[in-house]
């Protein structure tokens, strides 16, 4: 049996309509708009979906009292156990106002009920409520996205209601993926501050979005990316490793590089091809950056095949991984092997990795 907690933000999403774009410390403001809510509608959309694919009797749901999943529940044709409620942990309580201590108060129930999926309602600050409760109750328990506020910015979410129940119902498997939040205020005066906030197990799913913090992408965009900020990066030195991804970064940059060397490369100039460790250090300058890509079937980022970037020159450089979407499926985690213990505990714990033009994604060394 699968137990997923469900948890609802019922004012989520009420500021976009009348023109708040956003909700945070504007409830009173959007009701006086003349706002609605519409989280309540598509959790109960959601779990329709849900209620679709899974028979009662293999699925048991978790919910707060009253609108923060409880009646949704109920109006999807479903049979929820309530764990708490808005202002208490008190099963008995009465509706009242919601905050995000309500959200945050109902996922630490649902660790302790031991759910497989926490599927929430909301936008990025319910996300962010959430995966940093996950984070503080040290619970790796994948949550889920019910797209309803006015941003989102994150990658938790799915595309759609309808999709957020189907994946709820079928998934399998979890991987890491980036929750983001944005400055509601500098929004408001049209200026994006996406802010990377956590990070979350999240379901395995076609149907999820990517991050807006950054953009989709193919080897050939994430080449083109490093490429370009290579070029902007004016008197850097950028140390080149092997492997066909990185290959591609050459020859966005000019030049047909080492197909299992080192290449380094400054301000449109090859400085050295197929290099040696001395031969790198030689040539770094003040600021360096290392362009390196997993190697192999196992992950690992130093200590397979790219030696020559030694770890004198690591401690001097800026390090950026690159990578394809489907290589890192396929390695779960990244590792390092540099013969040196200082430099491999520098580079452990979590990384972005670039998987396109913009688009990174949150992966962890080992």
């Amino acid at each position: 049996m699968r137990t997923i907690g469900v948890v609802v933000n019922p004012i989520a999403g009420m500021g976009g309509r009348v023109g708040l774009k956003g909700t945070d410390g504007k409830v009173d403001e959007a009701r006086e708009r003349g706002a609605e809510a519409r989280a309540p509608d598509r959790a109960v959309t959601a779990l329709r979906a849900l209620a679709e694919r899974v028979d009662s009797e293999d699925v048991e749901l978790l919910t707060y009292r009253g609108e923060m999943g409880e009646r949704e529940a109920r109006d999807a044709g479903l049979d929820p156990r309530v764990v708490g409620g808005p202002g208490v942990e008190d099963t008995t309580a009465e509706s009242a106002a919601t905050t995000a201590a309500d959200t945050r108060a109902a996922v630490r129930r649902f660790v302790a009920e031991e759910a497989d999926l926490i599927l929430f309602v909301g936008g990025d600050g319910t996300a962010v409520d959430v995966a940093e409760t996950l984070n503080e109750e040290g619970a790796e328990i994948p949550m889920l996205g019910v797209p309803a506020g006015v941003k989102v910015y994150s990658a938790v979410f799915a595309v759609t209601p309808e999709a957020a129940g189907r994946v709820a119902a079928d998934f399998d498997r979890s991987e890491t993926r980036e929750v983001n939040d944005i400055d509601e205020d500098a929004y408001r005066d049209g200026e994006v501050r996406a802010e990377l906030k956590a990070v979350a197990e999240v379901p395995v799913a076609e149907d999820l979005q990517s991050s807006k913090q950054v953009g989709g992408g193919t080897v050939e965009s994430l080449a083109l990316g490093v490429a370009e900020d290579a070029r902007a990066d004016e008197g850097a030195t950028y140390v080149l490793g092997p492997g066909g991804t990185v290959g591609a970064v050459k020859s966005e940059l000019g030049f047909e590089g080492s197909p299992l060397g080192v290449d380094v490369w400054r301000d449109g100039e090859v400085l050295a091809a197929d290099a040696s460790a001395d031969e790198i250090l030689a040539h770094l300058g003040e600021r360096n950056v290392v362009v390196v890509s997993p190697i192999g079937g196992q992950g690992f980022v130093f200590g397979r095949g790219n030696d020559q970037i030694s770890p004198a020159v690591i401690r001097r450089s800026d390090v950026e991984v690159v990578a394809s979407k489907p290589k890192l499926d396929g390695i779960g985690v990244l590792r390092v092997d540099t013969g040196d213990d200082e430099v491999d505990d520098s580079l452990r714990g979590w990384r972005k990795v670039r998987v396109g033009r913009f688009e990174r994604r949150m992966m962890k060394v080992v």
